[in-house]
């Protein structure tokens, strides 16, 4: 059990039922009542943002998690097929269970998988991912003064905002909590 005054942002607790990840939290003493906690809560199963108050020393259960390195093998239509790197076992995957991980994964990638119950509830990508620039515009001659950017889409499809040196074929680490460039990659 976990009590209001022991919350923090990343903790997972079960509230109504279903594991829930705190994203943030507030504790607020208000006159002549009991303090409450003002907390935003993300259900981990289905990625919907709650905003709840508790009331302080309020308790919860901490879900029983279970985190497996898996390796990403391939996409199988609405599907994609991850191999457990201990049993070797295939687990097919639907994409809505992924979400936008899928933008941050690539063949033989390995990633964290968090099983909830025995079905697999969120995936996580490592925090930095290299990926390779499938298209974008061409940069002109003067571009550089401006210090702006331009799309480019890249191999998994994922959109980011580079700036104008960047060509069609570079090679980019990207931060997979924010969707944002971080740098080329020197190859």
């Amino acid at each position: 059990m976990v009590s209001t005054s022991e919350f923090k942002k990343g903790l997972k607790i079960v509230y109504k039922g279903e594991p829930y990840e705190i994203i943030d939290f507030q504790h607020v003493k208000m006159q002549q009542r009991a303090p409450i906690v003002r907390t935003k809560i993300k259900n981990l199963k289905t990625g919907r943002v709650l905003e709840e108050n508790f009331s302080s020393g309020d308790k919860f259960e901490k879900p029983e998690l279970e985190e497996r390195q898996m390796q990403y093998l391939y996409a199988q239509g609405d599907s994609c097929v991850f191999m457990d790197m201990e049993s070797y076992e295939q687990v097919t995957i639907p994409r809505q269970v992924i979400g936008d991980a899928i933008y941050y994964i690539k063949e033989e990638m390995m990633v964290d998988m968090i099983y909830y119950k025995g079905e697999p509830l969120v995936i996580e990508p490592p925090m930095f991912v290299e990926l390779r620039v499938a298209d974008t515009e061409p940069a002109f001659k003067g571009d550089t003064a401006s210090g702006g950017t331009k799309p480019a889409r890249l191999e998994t499809g994922l959109t980011v905002k580079v700036p104008f040196h960047i060509q069609t074929g570079d090679l980019l680490k990207i931060d997979t909590r924010t969707g944002e460039y971080i740098e080329k990659v020197k190859e």
